[in-house]
């Protein structure tokens, strides 16, 4: 008889320092040899589940076996938990090699092929899965106590991070991981996030972008190239602001588990909180259902911005004589046909030029800037009273929020109350509810402070934006009207701009830390989004 041998560990750990390979093949060579059977093949599976059928070898064995004629007459196992951890699917590929003529023989738990061997091979697979089953869910349970005690559980850390060995207190020369910051591969994280947040040479930049720029200067993920999703990822991975989450997803389907089950664990953060929180808001405000990808990546200077005076639709980009003439055109007018809408058509490079011309020239004067600065003070002040009820009802929740959690804290100390796992999902809730209260407080604090700017610093900035709008080549002039003006309604032949005053005063207060050379890149909370008209351009 032919025979194919097939060994199987389920770690590359117990591949590596096991002998259970070199046993199982041993084992089924002499059993081969007593029987007078003929081994052709020997297939070795070092670190894969039972539990599915994602294992190479064990795919390459069943496409081999299944051949017409097949090689073999025979696949032998040490065990059935060897070939398959999973009753039904164990019984479907036992079929399948059946159908091919190929026996499938388990040297330890041999049974006949009558109806009673196939009924004891099916009660050893149900065994088999409730062993499996029971085992990860043991060993689940472990890493999540491993993890609430700041050991990390993988092998590849999160690119940044490297695992470092340490004495464990609870049992002598036992050694654990934990995450360390890689200073070299963590530059690169913080420069993907300096790189959404602030651009480069006054461009945005989104996380294709900041990929091709990584890949261009010889910045790798360990060794590969950079791709967008993998930007992603480390924008949107909360382990960077000092907070890894375990137990996030399941194993095998990749399926997000409810937020109760999740275990996290402080780690050393490669950047502050706050500027994590920052990109997080950006990236929101650049998500697709909110601007479309053609608005926030168009190189065309007034998309997203233009609104038709006449009929309310967006203005955009229309050609003319094969691409030489462009324009501004309404929406509907392109749509639906002229007779829907009467608005008319406007060469870009004339409306573009107007419209920057006139920001530049009488709309962001230092004088205009500090009446409309001085009118955004008077709104803040007018509001004081509500906000500060606001603040009280806020304040006085917080307080209860932190009085149940210490009566809760002190029933589990007492003894009075378990901790069970509904009581660690009420604690996760006042936990979350907190720092929702507690973001909000922030939010009240911020929009009652006002930036105290001086003339001197005034006159500073709108001298340099004057030059940054009107520079075309350098990319500015986009990037602050995305800042700076809300929409731009076109009518006839006058222009109506609409600006937001937290965003002029925001841009103004940032040329105290930082030069005009790097546009602010998002308008915080701690000023009111108030809406003004920066008047009209003839």
């Amino acid at each position: 008889m032919r025979i194919a041998l097939y060994a199987r560990v389920s770690t590359v750990k117990q591949a590596e320092k096991d002998l259970s390979i070199p046993d199982q093949l041993r084992q089924m060579r002499d059993w081969c040899k007593a029987n007078g059977y003929t081994v052709i093949m020997e297939y070795v599976e070092p670190g894969a589940s039972a539990t599915d059928d994602k294992r190479p070898m064990f795919q390459q064995l069943i496409a081999d076996a299944t051949m017409k004629p097949s090689p073999y007459d025979a696949i032998v196992i040490h065990s059935l938990s060897r070939f398959f951890r999973d009753a039904l699917e164990f019984s479907l590929y036992e079929r399948r090699l059946n159908k091919a003529g190929v026996r499938l023989i388990s040297i330890t738990q041999q049974t006949s092929d009558d109806p009673s061997g196939e009924m004891a091979r099916k009660i050893f697979n149900i065994f088999d899965e409730y062993q499996s089953k029971e085992n990860s869910k043991h060993t689940l349970r472990a890493m999540k106590e491993n993890t609430r005690q700041g050991y990390f559980n993988g092998s590849r850390p999160p690119f940044g991070y490297k695992t470092v060995e340490v004495e464990t207190a609870s049992i002598k020369g036992k050694k654990k991981k934990r995450l360390a910051i890689d200073e070299h591969e963590a530059e690169t994280v913080r420069k993907i996030f300096d790189l959404y947040l602030n651009g480069h040479l006054g461009q945005s930049m989104g996380a294709k972008q900041i990929a091709v720029y990584l890949n261009e200067r010889g910045f790798t993920l360990r060794g590969k190239q950079w791709a967008r999703n993998r930007v992603h990822e480390v924008l949107s991975n909360p382990t960077y602001q000092g907070e890894f989450i375990f137990n996030k997803r399941d194993a095998k389907n990749q399926k997000l588990k409810p937020e109760s089950e999740w275990v996290r664990m402080a780690v050393e953060p490669i950047i502050e909180k706050t500027l994590f929180e920052a990109v997080r808001a950006y990236k929101a405000a650049r998500a697709p259902s909110k601007i479309p990808p053609r608005i926030a990546n168009s190189p065309t200077l007034l998309t997203g911005l233009l609104k038709c005076g006449c009929c309310g639709a967006s203005m955009t980009l229309a050609t003319g004589k094969g691409g030489r003439y462009r324009y501004y055109k309404c929406n509907t007018r392109i749509s639906k046909g002229n007779e829907l809408c009467n608005g008319r058509s406007i060469p870009m490079e004339k409306l573009d030029s107007l419209i920057l011309n006139v920001l530049a020239d009488k709309v962001f004067d230092p004088n205009r800037v500090k009446i409309m600065l001085a009118d955004m003070k008077k709104q803040i002040k007018d509001a004081r009273t509500s906000q500060d009820d606001g603040l009280k009802k806020l304040t006085k929740e917080l307080d209860e929020i932190k009085f149940a959690t210490d009566r809760l804290l002190e029933a589990v100390e007492k003894g009075f109350l378990p901790l069970d796992s509904s009581l660690q999902e009420r604690s996760h809730k006042l936990n979350a509810r907190k720092q929702e209260l507690l973001i909000q407080v922030a939010g009240y604090r911020r929009q009652q402070q006002f930036p105290e700017i001086k003339q001197n610093q005034l006159e500073a900035f709108t001298k340099a934006l004057r030059n940054k709008l009107l520079d075309r080549k350098s990319g500015f002039g986009k990037e602050y009207l995305k800042l700076l003006i809300s929409e731009i309604r076109i009518k006839d032949n006058q222009a109506e701009i609409t600006g937001s005053y937290s965003a002029l005063a925001h841009a103004v207060e940032e040329t105290k830390k930082h030069s005009l050379e790097r546009v602010p890149s998002f308008v915080p909370n701690w000023l009111p989004d108030q809406g003004s008209n920066l008047g009209p351009a003839d």
